[in-house]
């Protein structure tokens, strides 16, 4: 203690500049252990982790840490070499204060910008659909709420009274609140939309009739830019109390762009079932948009009043191929049918007396008919073991759901393959998708 005593007392008898020189160099040397042991030991163990959310946190929070320490090291410099001094204290201690009260709550709203996504995925169900955006409605408030609480302890503890200027402001936010009230509801909706968010920009929605992707969501707001490249200009509020569809965001899997493909082709009443499903099943599996799971289906839909209605059902893995997927089935559904002699209904006009010239030979009909036919028992062997199998699974399935030792995990991946499965079920009994 003798040494330790003998160095306190050597630097009390320097002159003033010569302890400040002190004060100040023996806080960078703070600064530098701190610094090392930042980057040697938290830095590294840091990287050990498999974590993210503290790789994001290690910058802010270093940071802040280096601050607080010069923070602290230039205040106890000052307290040594001017402790006496009880005006200079009275200055500074209350800027010393507001300054740690500023640096804390920066520090918890970057936690919270940080922390909240990971606890929100944590308790999320990790098959669903997900989507990319912004800082939900619920970060935005936690973090105001923060930075709200923070302003106002620092700007008390520097002696500003709030009570007032708080009231005042209240009078002047009811006054432009009713004159500028469709404005408000706007922007309020805005905050509405970023915490449901039923789209992001880039996705393809359908509201009032507009169909298009969104080009931007802004506070006022969204602007949607349609096929026809016309912008539409929607009010947030018209938004918020619509119906949207979100074309980017149906499908299933957890796959958000896949989109189902419902076409219709209707064919003329001679043509035999077998023949007609077994080619459109062809074209719909030799298609280099759709994908092969789910895998497509061809049934016969309707009986109408001049065709046999063919609904074909088929996935296509990126909605915006849609319409090129579309031109792609046509296309060939047209040339196929005319190679197999499928006829495609449509009015005709005979004249009495007039003899109809066969244009397709009839024998390799029959052959292509009979080969259909053979091929299309196979298939329907083939879906109806699938739909043995699909309700075996969804009784399996519905078994091990009443166990109550089932985890979350377990229990949302099993209930995701029940949903798949039913639908995949009332696909093969109602001849919906």
């Amino acid at each position: 203690m003798t040494v330790v005593d003998d160095i306190i007392e050597q630097a009390n008898g320097l002159d003033v500049w010569a302890q400040y020189v002190l004060g100040l160099g023996l806080t960078f040397v703070s600064l530098a252990i701190v610094h090392f042991l930042m980057k040697k030991i938290i830095l590294d163990f840091v990287k050990a982790t498999t974590f993210t959310w503290d790789d994001h946190l290690y910058r802010p929070v270093s940071q802040r840490l280096y601050l607080f320490v010069l923070l602290v090291g230039i205040q106890l410099t000052l307290l040594w070499i001017r402790g006496e001094e009880e005006d200079l204290n009275v200055a500074l201690d209350p800027l010393f204060s507001a300054s740690y009260i500023l640096l804390t709550t920066s520090l918890a709203s970057v936690a919270v910008k940080i922390m909240i996504p990971v606890i929100i995925d944590k308790f999320s169900n990790p098959s669903t659909v997900t989507v990319s955006g912004s800082n939900s409605l619920v970060i935005f408030l936690l973090r105001a709420a923060i930075w709200f609480g923070g302003l106002y302890l620092a700007l008390d503890e520097l002696g500003f009274e709030l009570l007032g200027l708080l009231a005042s402001l209240a009078v002047f936010s009811l006054i432009i609140g009713l004159a500028m009230q469709q404005t408000l509801g706007n922007i309020v909706n805005s905050f509405m939309l970023a915490l449901d968010q039923p789209f992001e920009v880039g996705d393809r929605i359908e509201v009032d009739g507009h169909l298009g992707s969104v080009v931007s969501v802004g506070i006022l707001s969204t602007k949607v830019l349609t096929i026809g490249e016309n912008l539409v200009v929607i009010p947030n509020n018209n938004l918020v109390n619509s119906t949207v569809i979100n074309h980017a965001r149906g499908g299933g899997d957890g796959q958000g762009r896949r989109i189902s493909l419902v076409l219709d082709v209707g064919v003329e009443y001679d043509e035999d079932i077998a023949h007609v499903k077994y080619t459109t099943l062809q074209l719909l599996r030799e298609c280099p948009y759709i994908i092969e799971t789910p895998e497509p289906r061809v049934l016969l839909n309707e009986l109408g009043e001049y065709a046999k209605i063919f609904r074909l059902y088929a996935w296509v893995e990126d909605y915006s191929d849609e319409f090129v997927a579309k031109d792609w089935l046509f296309k060939n559904i047209a040339e196929r049918f005319d190679a197999e002699g499928i006829g495609i209904p449509f009015p005709t006009a005979v004249e009495i007396g007039a003899t109809l010239k066969s244009t397709y030979n009839k024998q390799r009909k029959a052959t292509n008919v009979r080969r259909a036919r053979l091929q299309m028992i196979k298939e329907d062997k083939a879906l109806e073991r699938e739909r043995a199998e699909a309700k075996w699974e969804i009784e399996a399935i519905t078994e091990k759901l009443k166990d109550p030792e089932l985890d979350r995990k377990e229990r949302a991946a099993l209930e995701d393959a029940l949903r798949e499965l039913n639908r995949v079920l009332s696909m093969f009994e109602a001849g919906e998708s």
